[in-house]
Parts: C-alpha cells; sequence; structure tokens
C-alpha cells in the first residue's frame, strides 16, 4: 500500500463488499478454510466450487454469482476454470492484509461507569 489514502479506499471498497451477508458468509465459509498465521500458500488453499458455496446460502444461481463477482472486484476471493466448475478461495495474503489493519488500529481506554 501506497499511502494512508490508498488504504483506505482499498480498506472500503473491501468492507462495502463484505456489507452484505451473504457475501459475508460465503467469505467467511472460505476464509475459514485459511485463517491469518498458518502456512497455507495459495497452491494449498481450500477451494470450493461455486455450487459448493450455494448450497450454504438460499439464493439463486444468478445472485450467487453476483455475489461472487463483488467478492472478486473487491480482492477478496479468487477464482478460477476448473473443467466445468468454477473454483473459489480467499488469498492468504488477504486475510493478513485484513488481520494488519486491524491490528494497527490503537488500542481504546476502558471507559468506566458507563458512556463515553
Amino acid at each position: 500500500m501506497a499511502n494512508i489514502r490508498n488504504d483506505v479506499e482499498f480498506f472500503a471498497a473491501q468492507f462495502k463488499a463484505l456489507s452484505n451477508p451473504h457475501r459475508l458468509a460465503m467469505f467467511h465459509r472460505l476464509a475459514s478454510c485459511c485463517p491469518p498465521g498458518t502456512s497455507c500458500n495459495t497452491e494449498d488453499a481450500v477451494r470450493y466450487s461455486v455450487g459448493q458455496l450455494g448450497a450454504d446460502v438460499d439464493i439463486s444461481a444468478s445472485t450467487l454469482s453476483h455475489h461472487l463477482k463483488e467478492l472478486h472486484r473487491a480482492g477478496l476471493v479468487q477464482m478460477a476454470r476448473k473443467g466445468q466448475q468454477v473454483e473459489c478461495w480467499v488469498a492468504p495474503q488477504t486475510l493478513e492484509q485484513l488481520a494488519a489493519f486491524f491490528s494497527d488500529l490503537p488500542a481504546q481506554p476502558k471507559m468506566q461507569g458507563g458512556n463515553p
């Protein structure tokens, strides 16, 4: 990331893509296969077919495709055709970038006695 403005725009696009409950559920399923800090690499990342992901959410195939394209456009999900199927996965560096974003936030002091 070149500067804070680029970082903010990059992460804003990712969080916007994750703001939809169906997309968040799909991303969570994919991301849980390769959590940050593991030795998983792109070749070892667990991949799901679009059909497997669709089994978890009660939406039409066209809506599922739209959600996956949004996740892909935001850089959250990688996709590749394998025969007649399209495989999806989260690249480990994506999870590392998100983890780094949140770990860079300053710790918030605990409030005593109620509201801020």
